[in-house]
């Protein structure tokens, strides 16, 4: 039986040992106590106190690190980084020359899940006065993002989060234009991400650490770590992934926690018999992306009904036990990172699997849990749930973390081409995720293959400030003359996967699916129907089989039989001056 009083007692005892990570005095200028520490992480302070302390860490260990600003945000904030390294080896340039292994943490991407801040800036200064084993500095470079979301970061209050313990206070979720930056590292629409994004192509980070707090049901179990790839790929990464995973799962318990490598959410909401899906990322969230550039990415979920000082000592915990592994694995997990950029170069012509569904196959875990009672509710009309975290319970569920691929395809040859116009809409993402792209302008027709939508169905709503489009259809092979301003992709580079996800229309984070084209799937001209009417006369008339065609589509489809407008779309679309580009992804493929 899990004893929540003991942990909580540790986290006391812990607030006092760490106490001498902040306190630096024999420097001129000492690590100021933060709000975290004074409050005993009951509280967290604010984004200029942030900046003061990476300031002030400098100033106590100028030669072991370095802050700096990467960015600035919506509403004019500067974008820290800290950079930590026991050699000096504190800028990209540096890292690159020597070749050094560069992890990279960031918090508050959820500007109210922000006990990533406060035992990021613990952890880093415990490594820095060699209160913690000093091979983990000197192994890597450790650049460390305290709030990558200042703006909400700002946005304060009493009341964010209300199904959260602590702090008294904590911020937003959003940015200052109410984006959610973890569903933004595809289409890279905010001006935070995009710095971010420079920042990861400007160090070409081995791992990137991404620290938040989970929503949801109420359990035992204190922190879940998601380490991606977690899907079979033929690059290696995921074996590598996978020993990182089994390693901190086994430390993070022998320092007394409950971890589980899965994102602890069920797969019916309050029902825990339904069991729950260790579900494979896609590549809008951090730790997907990561993957996606042959990098590691790892997710650390802390749970939101455990105190505020637990969390944090979780957090600290968790970069700990990686801090263990870093400092004797960072040179595999390099090669490995190498090995899987390698094969991207050279994915031309391969089978790509872009998504993963879970299948029905599971197997019973043991996962600590909470009496549960369910009553019906005058309120919502609905069973309403209790967790009673007086009667700790031990459940046998079902854990589905089998997969099948959703979404495979093959990659083109030689690449992609955007078509001029469309183009200015896709440079500015490619040149955030540092992919490789020339302008073209050939003045014959080029041979390409094209995508023209079967169907195209607009979302019922916006969707992080975008309306996303599903489209249906196939590539086919076509001459096309470009229109002006069109650029080329290489398929040959270490970013093939991010760019098969950006140009495929069947991938889930593809750029036609973000809504980026949306106009292409807009009808602008029309032809009235009493227009219609005699054109459709004069067609038939004029081809005989054209009438075959439309006898045999009215005895096929009965739908199409009975609509007036549907039957007058049919010769439309078969008339000269039906818009050609109608329905045309202006991404092509070159073979």
């Amino acid at each position: 039986m899990f004893d929540s009083q003991r942990v909580r007692l540790m986290g006391l005892a812990w607030l006092a040992a760490l106490a001498p990570a902040f306190a630096c005095s024999h420097k001129i200028r000492p690590v100021q106590v933060t709000t975290a520490e004074a409050s005993q992480f009951t509280r967290t302070g604010n984004y200029d106190e942030a900046r003061a302390i990476c300031a002030q860490i400098v100033d106590n260990f100028p030669s072991q690190a370095r802050c700096f600003n990467f960015g600035t945000t919506t509403q004019g904030r500067p974008m820290i980084a800290l950079a930590v390294s026991a050699d000096g080896t504190l800028t990209a340039a540096a890292a690159a020359a020597k070749q050094r292994p560069v992890i990279m943490i960031q918090a508050g991407i959820h500007a109210g899940e922000i006990e990533g801040k406060d035992a990021g800036f613990a952890f880093l200064l415990a490594m820095l006065r060699k209160q913690l084993p000093a091979d983990a500095l000197r192994a890597a470079t450790w650049v460390f993002i305290p709030v990558l979301n200042p703006d909400g970061h700002e946005r304060i209050s009493l009341n964010n989060r209300p199904n959260q313990r602590g702090p008294i206070e904590m911020g937003f979720r959003t940015t200052g234009v109410n984006l959610n930056l973890n569903r933004d590292y595809m289409k890279a629409d905010s001006v935070e991400l995009r710095a971010e994004l420079a920042l990861i192509a400007a160090w070409h980070p081995t791992m990137l650490v991404d620290l938040h707090t989970t929503d949801g049901a109420k359990f035992q179990h204190d922190v879940a770590v998601l380490v991606a790839p977690s899907v079979p790929r033929p690059d290696g990464l995921t074996a590598t992934a996978k020993t990182i995973s089994d390693k901190l799962q086994t430390r993070l318990a022998a320092l007394r926690h409950m971890p589980v490598p899965f994102y602890p959410s069920f797969r019916e909401q309050d029902h825990p018999e339904s069991g729950i899906e260790a579900g494979d990322p896609p590549a809008r969230f951090s730790h997907g992306y990561a993957a996606e550039r042959g990098m590691f990415g790892i997710l650390v979920e802390t749970h939101s009904w455990r105190t505020y000082p637990e969390r944090v000592k979780a957090t600290y915990d968790t970069l700990q036990a990686l801090s263990e592994q870093v400092a004797t694995d960072v040179g595999t997990w390099r090669t490995a990172q190498a090995r899987a950029e390698a094969a991207q170069a050279a994915l031309a012509g391969q089978s790509i699997n872009l998504l993963y569904n879970v299948t029905e196959t599971s197997r019973p875990i043991v996962f600590q849990g909470y009496q549960i009672t369910r009553e019906p509710s005058a309120i919502s009309n609905a069973p309403w749930t209790h967790y009673d975290e007086q009667k700790p319970e031990v459940w046998t569920l079902p854990l589905f973390d089998q997969f099948k691929p959703a979404v495979t395809v093959t990659a083109p040859a030689k690449g992609y081409i955007v078509d001029g116009g469309y183009a200015a809409l896709v440079e500015p993402v490619l040149r955030a995720h540092g992919i490789t792209y020339h302008p073209t302008s050939p003045t014959t027709p080029v041979a390409v293959q094209t995508f023209r939508a079967d169907t195209a169905t607009f979302g019922d709503k916006s969707y992080e400030a975008r309306q996303r489009l599903t489209v249906t259809g196939a590539w086919r092979p076509e001459n096309r003359t470009l229109m002006p301003g069109a650029i080329w992709i290489p398929i040959a580079q270490p970013l093939a996967r991010l760019i098969v996800g950006l140009c495929e229309p069947s991938a889930p984070d593809a750029l036609v699916n973000w809504g980026v084209f949306n106009a292409a799937y807009e009808q602008k001209e029309y032809m009235e129907d009493y227009v219609a009417e005699q054109v459709a006369r004069d067609m038939l008339a004029a081809n005989p089989q054209l009438q075959t065609d439309f006898d045999a589509k009215l005895a096929a489809d009965p739908a199409f039989a009975k609509s007036p407008e549907a039957r007058l779309d049919f010769f439309r679309r078969k008339h000269p001056s039906w818009d050609e580009r109608f329905n045309l992804l202006p991404i092509y493929r070159v073979e």
